[in-house]
Parts: C-alpha cells; structure tokens; sequence
C-alpha cells in the first residue's frame, strides 16, 4: 500500500505511556503481559519483567555487572 492511497490524519495518534508496575521504580514499562484479553495488562521495565527467558536474564545480569565496575561502552 502506498502513502497516496491513504487517507490524511485528522487528528495526532494519541501515546500511551506505561510505566513500570514495580514500587518505586520510575522507569518506562515497554514490556507488558496479560494472561488473557479478559485481564488488563500489567507493564514492566525490562529489568523488573517477571517472564524474561534464561538467556535475557543472563543478559541482563552481565550488563548490570558491567554498568558496577564501569565499563560500559556507548555505541
């Protein structure tokens, strides 16, 4: 489908933002579950997402480690 073929936007998309379920935690929640469409989602900060894989886990562990001892590097 081409942009041509659309029709224009009469009103901006709204955004919504969720932010982590997690107590005191201010980060935004870019990972949501729902066990069912009946149930309302519940969001979650990636480092506090309760259904991360092994290998996510590992993942993250490593970084945290890395962020501790300072060396991180930016790309």
């Amino acid at each position: 489908m081409s942009d041509t073929d659309r029709r224009p936007l009469m009103e901006a998309p709204q955004m919504y933002v969720h932010y982590c379920e997690e107590v005191e935690c201010e980060e935004w929640g870019g990972w949501g579950n729902s066990p069912s469409p009946a149930v309302a989602i519940r969001w979650w900060c990636f480092e506090h997402f309760p259904h991360k894989s092994c290998e996510q886990e590992q993942a993250l562990r490593r970084k945290l480690e890395a962020a501790e001892r300072g060396d991180i590097v930016q790309r």
